[in-house]
């Protein structure tokens, strides 16, 4: 995978909430009114199990909140989708295996919600800034020309949130753009995908190489139509 730009990682750690709010992990909370499904066992744990949730996966509620804004598009969407995620995997935590990937299984939660609730509805206008696509391809081959400049790459750079550039990333059918956020935006790799999706490892690099050849042919374009680099698309 391409590595990003730092000035990248730091914008995908999270998205900035409006000023006066309070951040992703502050927004999610557990009710009162919520408990866990019962363990086979029938040992209460609630109380346990709840200190072990707040600390090992509240943390990821910055990251999930991220990724949830890049499927929905919609802050209030976004933060329906966590919230729905964190009760889902709070109320199921007794069957996560201790030792194994915490973040992936709630990515994986997070991806089912979304999945479930949005696949079927129509594709709304974006309403917050996608940086993702810095990661995708054209920081390399813009890099690899040799003939524009430093000051040439940051200028492409900071012309992906125009528009246009939203429309490509955006306009990738749903089962390309999800390998493609989880792979170049969240870092997951091949195995935690397919995990995460429920798909088998072959279809995950099927649909991430075909959609990042889509995102690199509409973003090299969107580069030469703006007189960026002096080279044809191969």
């Amino acid at each position: 995978m391409v590595s990003r730009p730092a000035r990248y990682r730091e914008r995908g750690a999270g998205v900035a909430a409006p000023a006066g709010s309070r951040q992703p992990s502050e927004r999610f909370v557990l009710t009162e009114g919520c408990r866990y499904s019962r363990p086979a066992d029938g040992v209460r744990r609630d109380v346990a199990d709840q200190k072990d949730f707040e600390r090992d996966a509240m943390q990821f509620a910055p990251q999930l909140y991220s990724a949830a804004l890049r499927m929905t598009r919609k802050p209030a969407d976004a933060e329906d989708l966590v919230q729905e995620t964190f009760l889902k995997a709070y109320r199921a935590y007794h069957t996560f295996t201790a030792g194994t990937n915490l973040k992936a299984w709630l990515y994986r939660i997070l991806t089912n919600a979304y999945i479930n609730r949005y696949r079927k509805q129509m594709r709304r206008p974006t309403e917050t800034d996608l940086g993702d696509a810095e990661d995708l391809y054209l920081y390399r081959r813009i890099g690899d020309s040799g003939q524009v400049t430093r000051s040439a790459e940051e200028q492409v750079l900071e012309q992906f949130v125009d528009a246009d550039v939203k429309a490509a990333v955006e306009s990738l059918p749903e089962h390309f753009r999800l390998p493609v956020l989880l792979a170049d935006v969240e870092g997951f790799s091949y195995k935690e995908i397919a995990e995460i999706m429920d798909v088998p490892i072959g279809t995950v690099m099927s649909r991430l190489h075909r959609g990042r050849k889509a995102l690199e042919r509409a973003l090299w374009s969107f580069a030469r139509e703006h007189g960026l680099t002096g080279t044809d698309h191969e």
